[in-house]
């Protein structure tokens, strides 16, 4: 764990440039805005250890799947998101000397983000090896009001001397892939312009044939005027610049203004890619950026009166959850169905940038509760999309008849994901798609979702179940065979608790939308039946037989569900006992010694229990609590928000406040070690839900809300606020459990507080 940034409500602030933690810092002070955005590598030159990252949302690269021995079933590639042409770059030459920070002795450094207005600002004064000092400041943002907008402020002032200064403004395209096989670059040059003042790259990806147009116009001024310039252009195969030569004078300020536009054919004609960039830039700059800015931090002011949580007396609790918020709310818009959340954002490489099954399962809660109904919609919609996908994806591991395998990971609804354990036998993921149709309609009341698209998505995956589990002559029930649970430190095991219990409840929940669409709206009903040929009777009488006997292993000694078949036959060993030079076991361990112990990497029993914990009484969930969470290293982002929800429902309240720590400080302080591939995103939105779901006690039972919220000792008070049904409400808890709801808009609610009903009115 590392703790050298500096704690504030609203910053992350670094002051100090440790070279070693600079991958780190890039991920964390990452800008996006749903369309594009990029690491936070410097503008001028770096040397030290740094990733450049740019990327821009949809745009991918179906890449070979490399394995050793080649299986019947795997896909054929591993799509990723592709580390995009960069337009950041401003690059110091004074006199014959360039500016670079991992070479120059640096007297002070400050970075800073700040949350509140999306902006990342970045100061320092450095001595050059020649003996020039300078401070530069720099300010930059990815425009939430226009998502192919970007902008940069660049001061700089000589402190101690007089010189010419060389300017180099690009725009490049011939970049790699951390990720790469073998160095190889994914881009290819389709066009590109420079003249005095502006240049562009427009390139196109290899096999997906995306393209995208990178353009930039700039401004160098001193005290508010342009300065006289020597400009020159360099053209080579996918970069262009300019190169500015200006005059520095000692104690004055140059400013330079970068203005971008990045625009893709997803959402332009090709072959108008680069007449609209231009004049969207030409706009940008006449604009300026001040303006620009304002318009960009008002979206950002509006975005936080729907989604800020307040916490008083916890600046470390208060920094970690606006973070988390932050970095979900520049991640996704919701204004494209086609998009989806990537488990890295716009920080880094890892994992492709691809759509897991975290999205359902975890960010879900977070926009149905912060943002219009639309925006969680399109979530769902984009799965309807891929439904055809996942009835093939299916098909080629051997299903049939319409039965629908969502992915593990996807760019376009295939499955492009190349772990055998993972791809093939984490089958539980197909029914978080499910569980989010369920979760989404009682959130909203909006069951019109089922008649229009949920239906059919619920046909697809209970069939897949209905053809995934088989009879056990030895058992008399229905099992399921040679998967892995959530927790990933298992694999190809036998009657996985989650998965079982997971596959039935999807079968009895695709019966339950099939009487409701029947009964509201034949119509439709009998369209769907003809659209995927359904057979009724026939199909839900197995469905029905599935359910009734599906096998649980369950331990009676201890009166604990087990994991899966077997699980008792482990060393049952606490964490507490690991050395700590064992820690963390995926860096330290080998995988045969990881999958013979007993350690869990992720809630997996207690990740059931959260999803339907109405299905136990309180005791119960104790009880399997006490028994796993011991066993659990919490290795994977998404294991200690489902800790801190349960904690809180058995009354720990401790253990919930350090689970909750861990959550949402994982990558500001770099808990697991891997901050510096990327920051993790989807599992921010289980630090909402560790709020709102676990210290708030919020759930939806019957179409209410529900709240049994309790504060943690460190804290004064905290608040949220949740649109629900065409209303906005706000909740704050103070010191004692004192509990204020507010009706900000909307029409009366009646809402249920530890047990008891009121009326929320204006």
């Amino acid at each position: 764990m590392k703790q050298y940034l500096k704690q504030h409500e609203w910053h992350i602030i670094e002051e100090g440039l440790n070279p070693h933690y600079n991958k780190i810092s890039e991920s964390v002070f990452s800008l996006g805005n749903g369309r594009m955005g990029q690491r936070a590598t410097f503008e001028e030159d770096f040397s030290g250890e740094t990733h450049q990252g740019s990327y821009v949302a949809g745009v991918y690269y179906p890449d070979k799947t490399r394995v050793g021995w080649w299986k019947n079933g795997y896909p054929e590639y591993f799509a990723k998101v592709l580390n995009a042409p960069s337009w950041i770059e401003i690059k110091i030459k004074i006199g014959d000397t360039v500016l670079d920070l991992a070479k120059c002795k640096i007297e002070s450094f400050n970075r800073v983000l700040d949350m509140k207005q999306g902006l990342l600002q970045r100061s320092f004064t450095a001595t050059l090896a020649d003996g020039k000092k300078v401070s530069v400041d720099s300010k930059r943002f990815c425009s939430m009001a226009d998502g192919e907008v970007g902008a940069i402020r660049y001061e700089i002032v000589p402190i101690n001397f007089s010189a010419p200064i060389t300017i180099t403004l690009p725009v490049d395209a011939d970049v790699v892939n951390k990720d790469s096989n073998y160095d190889e670059k994914f881009w290819e040059e389709v066009y590109k312009e420079a003249e005095p003042g502006i240049a562009l790259v427009t390139a196109q990806t290899k096999k997906t044939n995306f393209h995208v147009c990178t353009a930039m116009q700039y401004k160098v001024q001193a005290e508010g005027k342009d300065i006289p310039q020597q400009v020159s252009v360099t053209l080579r195969e996918k970069y262009a610049d300019n190169v500015v030569v200006a005059d520095l004078k000692q104690n004055s300020g140059l400013v330079i203004y970068k203005y971008a536009v990045v625009l893709s054919s997803e959402n332009h004609p090709k072959d108008k890619l680069a007449a609209h960039a231009k004049t969207k830039l030409k706009a940008a700059v006449a604009a300026g950026f001040d303006k620009l800015f304002a318009e960009h931090a008002k979206v950002w002011a509006h975005k936080w009166e729907e989604c800020d949580i307040t916490i008083e007396g916890d600046v470390a609790a208060q920094q970690g959850i606006r973070f988390n918020i932050f970095q979900l709310t520049q991640t996704y818009t919701g204004e494209d169905e086609r998009l989806n959340i990537g488990p890295k954002g716009f920080t880094g490489e890892k994992y492709g940038g691809s759509t897991y099954w975290d999205t359902e399962a975890y960010c879900l809660p977070f926009f149905l509760s912060t943002a219009e109904p639309k925006v969680a919609r399109n979530l769902l919609v984009y799965r309807y999309k891929h439904l055809g996908k996942a009835i093939e994806n299916g098909k080629k591991l051997g299903f049939k008849d319409g039965a629908a395998f969502y992915p593990f990971v996807t760019m376009n609804g295939e499955e492009c994901h190349n772990e055998w354990e993972i791809t093939f036998e984490e089958i539980h993921r197909t029914s978080a798609m499910a569980y989010a149709i369920r979760d989404y309609i009682d959130y909203t009341g909006d069951k019109n979702y089922l008649t229009e698209y949920g239906l059919e998505v619920l046909i697809g995956i209970a069939r897949f179940w209905n053809q995934r589990v088989n009879w056990s002559g030895d058992k008399g029930k229905f099992v399921i065979l040679g998967v892995t649970g959530p927790n990933e430190y298992e694999n190809n095991v036998n009657n996985n608790w989650y998965t079982n219990y997971l596959g039935a409840w999807t079968l009895r929940f695709a019966m339950s939308a099939i009487t409701y669409v029947k009964a509201s709206n034949p119509a439709r009903y009998a369209e769907i039946v003809k659209k995927v040929n359904f057979q009724e009777n026939a199909e839900t009488d197995r469905w029905k037989h599935i359910v009734e006997n599906m096998y649980y292993p369950f331990d009676a000694n201890r009166n604990v569900i087990l994991q899966q078949d077997g699980f008792l036959d482990k060393e049952l060993i606490p964490v507490k006992d690991l050395k700590p030079e064992d820690r963390p076991l995926n860096q330290k361990w080998s995988w045969d010694r990881i999958l013979r112990s007993c350690f869990i990497k992720q809630a997996d029993v207690l990740q059931g229990i959260y999803l339907f914990e109405d299905d136990f009484d309180e005791e119960t969930i104790r009880r399997n609590f006490d028994f796993y969470e011991p066993m659990t290293v919490h290795e994977s982002s998404l294991s200690p928000c489902v800790h801190v929800i349960l904690a809180s429902k058995i009354g720990y309240k401790e253990q919930a406040y350090e689970f909750y720590l861990r959550t949402a400080r994982l990558d500001l302080d770099d808990y697991n070690n891997d901050t510096e591939e990327g920051c993790h995103i989807t599992s921010m939105a289980g630090t909402w839900m560790s709020v709102v779901k676990g210290f708030g006690g919020m759930r939806v039972r019957d179409g209410k809300l529900h709240f049994t919220p309790f504060i943690p000792d460190q804290w004064k008070s905290y608040s949220f606020r949740l649109e629900f049904r065409d209303r906005v409400i706000k909740v704050k808890v103070g010191s004692g459990g004192k509990v204020e709801t507010m009706l900000e808009s909307g029409e009366p609610l009646e809402i249920n507080v530890n047990n008891k009903v009121f009326t929320l009115t204006k």
